[in-house]
């Protein structure tokens, strides 16, 4: 079976396609200076990219990992994911809380998606 992958660097791939199946890396904020709902509508709109690219879209996410560095802010969190999620196809989702590469970043989200 073939494996695509998109945007390749050193260290990782943004995108892999194997078979029908699509994952990406997770996904950051490019402005950590915003607060935690401006960070995830940014890393919403990567991943909404990320998907078009690989000839996907958010109606065919399978699976969701975010990563949020404070689990009290869960609400904030889901307010934008809740306007942005396709609501008539509902990923499986986890969310935890977790330590972040830096300081900065408040969420790091991370997909699986049918192609």
């Amino acid at each position: 079976m073939t494996i695509t992958r998109i945007k390749p660097g050193p260290r990782m791939s943004q995108t892999v396609i194997h078979g029908d199946t699509v994952y990406t890396a997770g996904q950051i904020a490019d402005d950590s200076s915003q607060d935690l709902a401006g960070q995830t509508r940014q890393v919403l709109a990567k991943i909404d990219g990320l998907l078009a690219e690989a000839g996907s879209d958010k109606s065919k996410i399978l699976k969701s990992t975010i990563w949020l560095s404070d689990i009290s802010r869960f609400d904030e969190m889901n307010s934008v994911w809740d306007a942005w999620v396709d609501t008539d196809n509902p990923p499986v989702r986890a969310c935890v809380q977790s330590t972040l590469a830096f300081p900065e970043l408040l969420v790091e989200i991370m997909i699986e998606a049918a192609k």
